[in-house]
């Protein structure tokens, strides 16, 4: 019994060695990346909208490469995947909501 115990403490050990480094990363990374914008980034989201518009407006996104295309088409599905998902959970149920 204290073999498993052994065995079971020194995994233990070992997950959280490999674990610590990768998770201060993250940390890293989700201060940054997932922090809501703030008054100051207002401008910059503004002129990224009108180079936006106006690239639809002056057909630019017909020149766009198929490796980007590609990758805008995965990340508007995963948006509207994740949408989906939002919906099923906040109505509790995949079919209807229930009434």
């Amino acid at each position: 019994m204290c073999h498993i115990c052994l065995i079971s403490k020194i995994s233990l050990l070992g997950t959280l060695d490999y674990a610590q480094p990768r998770f201060k990363i993250f940390l890293k990374y989700a201060k940054v990346e997932l922090t809501p914008p703030s008054p100051a980034d207002i401008p910059q989201i503004r002129s990224g909208i009108q180079k936006l518009l106006s690239g639809f407006r002056t057909g630019k996104w017909k020149q766009t490469p198929v490796k980007e295309a590609w990758l805008n088409m995965l990340v508007t599905t995963e948006v509207l995947m994740w949408f989906f998902v939002g919906e099923c959970i906040g109505k509790r149920s995949i079919v209807a909501y229930q009434v």
